[in-house]
């Protein structure tokens, strides 16, 4: 064991050593993995080790297909078996939305370009799978790339491959302590002191501790998850393939083959967390009592799917442990102000997921930035917040117990809710609003009847005309809406104006004035799409995404220069927004007229009625508007002022859902959606905010682009036959019967009685008028391309 090398990585689980394996494939060949024990020590060794194709993140169905391909490669260059059986997978439906479900999952898959799955009827799914009952299945979906792997030899690979290329594995060297230094990191090991530039922590049971030494908590927690081998079946005895993985969703389980008999695998509702805050050091190749009472259901759904299971015993109990993080999905990435310190952890799915964890986790290393849009994984979305325990386990348990259980786009998730509500929550939930979840934030959906619930569905909602009747208010009267959701950043200091003019690729607004702020990172592609404000007295804001705080303020970090200080005013203000054309009259009837005076992206701070405020004459809406930033503690008296100033002109509250349909009649392109860090300025229409004359982040790959052929795909506007239902995103796109782009986001246009999508296609069908069809809930609609902005394509209601 040397005493420096560039990276550490903690753990000897399938992700530290897929982690190892491509840094070497990077280039980076001084790095070492320690393991406390052996390699698989841990979960590895008793994960079931099946691969499939679905998630229902794209972007991280993209990293799955990445590591099934990866498979043989690791295995000839290794020269290790993985025990690769390609059996084929099947997912099957049983209800009627799952079905719907499942026909619209498959589309999704044909966007992202996984083409190698089909739709399958229930007799064919049997001939697949001969050991299946298909009573009460609708239908099905086959995959060509599923199957399982064994898991020790997968993860001996990797390390095998690794070594090959110059990195070491350090086996029963458990460490004891981390300490951070101005050149990275001391390792403090039971066989000495190591220093490095980076350290990964790949810990799996033991992330948590592994946390702890470097002064981070992170949100995992290890919960039990059980599966059983059957003994020697005589039905597989007799066939001459291997049945195909299988998950029955309506069951919440899977099955797949095991020499002659099965391994069937569980995902109890009833769920069971185990060691929180992280396994014991000595706990290695152990596994808990099976408890065949607490999935006594399960187990007997499992039973009736597949009937043969009842005539034989089981062999095998594997009642074993994982690691989960509050989405299910893995906390991937550099660790927000822990120079040197990456998180690869809750990978729960490691064998299906460890290798698009690894390859990301290395070009993030390497190369700045990874090459995918990982942001579903990036430890950088959840804030401190997530830290709390009581939270942690109800969210894990959740998503755990969720894991077959189908969620619906409308479907408001109870876990860990409500954390964060701004003052007016309680006069606003008095005033029948039905909120969402942005981050650790209640957010407005829309204000309905008392008694009102609705109904998940994959199509459009019962509050479908609640909704309808708020965005007519804001276009024709006005309209309150609650931003606290706004994430707002206050910078200050001799060099906040050079800091902001090389982090923005935009001009930065005059004194008194707002302006819209394309972030590009190092390789060209968008990294936010922000507004900054100058409040005219040496105080700057960049308002943008509530969810993003972190993750923004983690990039404001790594590009920070001296003379300047940032304060993130997400716990200090609130505010709402005032839409519609008679918003003007309101602010009227609450100052002297200089805040109603504001030109179009003007702002400044005024009295409004008896509080201090921050206002900007801007909306989202495409509307006449006015964002008032208020003190948190301001924020219900702020709400009753406006209200009381905007009853005789018939204003209402209104909330998001709303506010989606308007923006899309406006074209406005939002983050996640059209706007992504794996997209460029000039793809998605932000290039024409971008000042060319100045140096900023990103420039050299934006010129590029710019200087180039034109990007290959450009964001337009679609107007969809729909019936019934609209585009949400990542629906296909076609033109006669070729795959011509995918949909960002959609839903109904309320003004203009059109179901609208905005979506990326090529750019050779992307001229108005294009003839398309688009698959809204797994059924194809004609659709058109339409010119930019169906309502006030002119602007003239917004800019008053």
């Amino acid at each position: 064991m040397k005493t420096h090398y560039r990276v550490v990585v903690i753990g000897g689980g399938v992700v530290g050593t897929s982690v190892l394996y491509h840094l070497a494939k990077l280039g980076w060949s001084d790095v070492c993995l320690i393991e406390r024990s052996v390699l698989t020590a841990g979960s590895s060794w008793h994960a079931a080790g099946g691969f499939h194709a679905l998630n229902a993140d794209p972007n991280i169905a993209q990293l799955q297909a990445y590591t099934i391909d990866l498979f043989e490669d690791i295995q000839a260059e290794s020269g290790q078996d993985i025990g690769l059986h390609m059996t084929g997978g099947l997912t099957m439906a049983g209800t009627p939305d799952r079905w719907e479900w499942l026909q619209s999952a498959y589309r999704t898959f044909q966007s992202i370009g996984i083409e190698d799955c089909r739709l399958v009827t229930v007799e064919e799914a049997v001939e697949l799978n001969p050991i299946m009952s298909g009573d009460g299945l609708l239908g099905g979906m086959w995959a060509d790339r599923e199957g399982y792997i064994d898991t020790t030899g997968t993860v001996h690979a990797y390390a095998g491959a690794a070594k090959k290329r110059g990195a070491t594995v350090i086996e029963h060297n458990r460490v004891l302590e981390l300490n951070q230094t101005l050149q990275g990191w001391e390792v403090v090991t039971e066989q000495g002191t190591i220093s490095c530039e980076h350290v990964v922590n790949a810990a799996g049971l033991w992330a948590k501790q592994v946390g702890r030494m470097a002064g981070v908590e992170l949100p995992v927690s290890p919960l039990n998850h059980h599966y059983l081998i059957s003994d020697t079946i005589p039905a597989l005895e007799e066939l001459d393939f291997e049945v195909p993985m299988t998950v029955d969703l309506e069951g919440f389980t899977y099955l797949r083959q095991d020499q002659k008999g099965v391994l069937l695998g569980i995902y109890e509702i009833n769920h069971q967390h185990w060691m929180m805050d992280g396994a014991p050091w000595e706990y290695g190749f152990e596994l808990q009592q099976e408890d065949p009472d607490r999935i006594e259901k399960e187990l007997i759904m499992g039973f009736e799917r597949y009937p043969a299971l009842q005539d034989v015993g089981v062999k095998t109990w594997v009642n074993g442990a994982f690691t989960f993080s509050p989405d299910g999905n893995p906390l991937v990435g550099p660790v927000p102000r822990k120079r040197g310190y990456w998180s690869a952890c809750a990978v729960m799915a490691g064998f299906l997921q460890g290798g698009g964890v690894g390859k990301s986790l290395a070009e993030w290393m390497v190369h700045g930035e990874p090459e995918a849009d990982v942001y579903g994984m990036d430890v950088a979305r959840y804030g401190i917040w997530a830290e709390n325990k009581q939270y942690i386990k109800e969210t894990t348990g959740q998503f755990y117990s969720r894991r077959f259980v189908m969620t619906y786009p409308n479907e408001q998730l109870p876990a860990g809710r409500p954390l964060k509500t701004a003052p007016a929550y309680a006069d606003m939930t008095a005033a029948g609003c039905h909120w969402g979840q942005s981050w650790d934030l209640e957010v407005p959906l829309y204000f309905a009847p008392h008694g009102f619930a609705e109904t998940p569905s994959l199509k459009r909602s019962n509050a479908h005309d609640i909704v309808a009747a708020e965005c007519k208010a804001v276009r024709e009267r006005v309209g309150l809406l609650d931003i606290s959701g706004f994430s707002r950043v206050e910078v200050t200091g001799e060099n906040a104006e050079a800091w902001l003019n090389s982090i923005m690729a935009s001009r930065l607004p005059a004194p008194g004035r707002a302006r819209l702020a394309p972030m590009l990172g190092e390789d060209g592609r968008l990294k936010g799409d922000l507004t900054v404000f100058n409040w005219g007295d040496g105080v700057w804001w960049i308002m943008g995404s509530y969810y993003l705080r972190t993750w923004h303020q983690r990039w404001f970090d790594d590009h920070m220069m001296d003379g300047v200080t940032l304060n993130d005013l997400g716990d200090e203000m609130a505010g709402f927004s005032l839409s519609g054309p008679k918003s003007k009259a309101v602010i009227d009837a609450l100052t002297d007229g200089k805040a109603s005076a504001l030109p179009f992206m003007g702002c400044g701070t005024f009295d409004i009625g008896l509080l201090q405020c921050k206002v900007g004459r801007l909306s989202v809406t495409g509307e006449m508007g006015y964002e008032i930033h208020c003190r948190m503690g301001d924020h219900a008296t702020l709400r009753k002022t406006l209200l009381a100033a905007g009853a005789d002109h018939g204003m209402i509250e209104y909330g998001f859902n709303a506010l989606l349909s308007l923006r899309l009649e406006k074209s406005f392109g939002i983050w996640s959606a059209e706007f992504t860090q794996g997209y460029t300025p000039a793809m998605t229409g932000m290039d024409r905010w971008i000042d060319w004359d100045k140096e900023f982040v990103g420039k050299t790959s934006a010129v590029a682009e710019r200087d180039g052929n034109g990007p290959a795909q450009m964001q337009v506007t679609l107007e969809v036959d729909a019936d019934g239902a609209d585009a949400s995103g990542y629906e296909p796109v076609w033109k006669d019967g070729q795959k011509v782009g995918f949909v960002t986001s959609g839903g109904f246009g309320h003004t203009t009685g059109k179901s609208l999508a905005m979506a990326l296609l090529d750019a050779d069908h992307s001229g108005t008028g294009t003839d398309l069809t688009v698959h809204i809930v797994g059924v194809e609609r004609t659709a058109k391309v339409i010119a930019a902005s169906p309502y006030d394509p002119e602007g003239k209601a917004m800019r008053g």
